[in-house]
Parts: C-alpha cells; sequence; structure tokens
C-alpha cells in the first residue's frame, strides 16, 4: 500500500497523511459502476461551500429507507453534509478487472482520525489529482457527536489500501486496477471517529470515545442492513500491519447499543 500520512492514519501528527487508502483504484477498463445501494444511510449529495446542517428526515439518493418507526427510538444526532471533493472517492463497481462478477455483500470499516474532525475534513475536500494522495471515509463522527456525510453512499470511500475482510463466508476483497492491490473499498462502508486530544500521536491507546460518538455510531449503523459480524475495523482488514485503529475502541459497549435498535434483531451475530 502506498504510504499516505494524514491527521487520520496512526503513524503521524498534524498533516503527517495516513495510509487510508489507495487513492480511487481507477478502473483499468470499462467497468460498470454501481448506480444505487440498499442498506446504507442515505445522505444528501448537493456540494456546498460551507457546511450544511441536515434534517433528521431529509430523504437522501438511495434507495433504501429506515423504519422511522424502529429508529424513533432515539434522537438522531446533528447531521451535516461536507462532501469529498470529487478526487478522493469514486464509483462502485459491478465488476472486478478481470471482468468477474462482483457480490460482496456491505461490511462496515471502523477508522479513528487521529486529529481533529475539521482537519480532516479540511484535507478532504482538498482536491488531489494524484492517485496516491486520495483519501476520505463516507462518515465522520465528531467528539460532540455530529455525524459529518463526506462521500455518498453508492460510491466508493478511499478508506483502506491494500486490505482483505475475512468474515464468515472466507477473505473477501476486490481488485478494480491492476496497478493497485485489492482493497475492501468496493464493498465497504467507512466510518471515523474523531480521536481525542491525547490520542494526536503514534501510541497503542488514549482516553476513547465519548458517549455522544458511540450514540452517533449507533444510530447510523442502525439504518444499514449490515449484519454485526461484518462491522470490523481498519486494523482488521489492513495488510500492512500498520494500522491500530481504531485504538480504545469499546466493541462491547457499542455493539450492546446497537442491538438495542429493533432494526438490528435479524442482523445480530
Amino acid at each position: 500500500m502506498v504510504r499516505r500520512w494524514i491527521w487520520i492514519g496512526l503513524g503521524g501528527v498534524l498533516v503527517a497523511m495516513l495510509s487510508l487508502g489507495l487513492g480511487s483504484a481507477r478502473a483499468a477498463g470499462p467497468l460498470e459502476p454501481v448506480l444505487t445501494v440498499r442498506g446504507l444511510p442515505p445522505m444528501q449529495t448537493t456540494a456546498a461551500t460551507a457546511l450544511q446542517p441536515l434534517k433528521a428526515d431529509q430523504p437522501g439518493p438511495t434507495d433504501f429507507a429506515a423504519p422511522e418507526l424502529e429508529l424513533a427510538q432515539a434522537t438522531p444526532p446533528r447531521q451535516v453534509t461536507a462532501l469529498a471533493d470529487p478526487t478522493n472517492y469514486g464509483d462502485r463497481f459491478l465488476t472486478d478487472v478481470n471482468g468477474q462478477a462482483v457480490r460482496n455483500d456491505f461490511i462496515a470499516v471502523l477508522h479513528e482520525t487521529v486529529g481533529s474532525a475539521q482537519s480532516a475534513l479540511n484535507l478532504f475536500r482538498t482536491r488531489h489529482p494524484r492517485d496516491q494522495d486520495q483519501v476520505s471515509y463516507h462518515a465522520l463522527i465528531g467528539r460532540d457527536g455530529t455525524v459529518y456525510y463526506i462521500v455518498p453512499p453508492e460510491k466508493r470511500a478511499f478508506g483502506a489500501g491494500n486490505s482483505v475482510f475475512n468474515g464468515p463466508n472466507g477473505p473477501e476483497t476486490v481488485r478494480t486496477n491492476a496497478a493497485f492491490p485489492p482493497s475492501v473499498n468496493n464493498f465497504a462502508y467507512h466510518v471515523s471517529l474523531e480521536t481525542p486530544g491525547d490520542g494526536f500521536n503514534n501510541r497503542r491507546s488514549h482516553s476513547g470515545y465519548t458517549q455522544a460518538q458511540y450514540n452517533s455510531l449507533a444510530w447510523l449503523l442502525a439504518q444499514t442492513t449490515i449484519p454485526d459480524n461484518r462491522i470490523t475495523t481498519h486494523q482488521a482488514v489492513d495488510r500492512s500491519g500498520n494500522r491500530m485503529d481504531p485504538r480504545s475502541f469499546n466493541s462491547s459497549s457499542f455493539f450492546g447499543q446497537l442491538r438495542r435498535y429493533p432494526t438490528r434483531s435479524s442482523l445480530a451475530g
């Protein structure tokens, strides 16, 4: 994987670029893009020069709608659209670089920023013409619980480079560009948590995430149809062995909270 250290990855402070993901993995051939998706959180895709707060019931571009009554038990968090520059994300594809059909179910990959949310958003909104500099998440959750929507769910965020998901169906990864290693990006929904101030470093742990962040993360993933056994971490999918994020993540507390949503009753594993 090409090394790109930014605030978001582990291995550097401030703008020391993260190895979040192998740029776009631009298609080597005329691969057919995915136009709509089901089972991921919707978002508004209209770009704006300023961050725009969203109403919780604002419709998104996908054909998935979370059952309102089932999600009504929790107050929706503050939501903001902060779209990445188009150079920092791309299409999901229906076939790999060899023309083989891609049928992977979605996974959710959890990250941390290793810097402030604003510095990460600024980076994503900066144009990066070179593939090796391109990076993004689908969503980022600030320390106060604000959910920032960065990449539309039907698009591919560049959140992981050389990566594989070892799940119940065996190893899963997709190559969409012969020039780059395969990755999980084609079927991943990438979500990052803003790191606390004592975690802007390479240490293996920090003081952890706020309850507001866990609340928002559970709320966000409760809107998906991704089962518990397909919610993973950047550390788990990374093939380089260098990623540690999200450090100090309380998985038992998070899954306990996620499973309180009626929408998750058939997805717990």
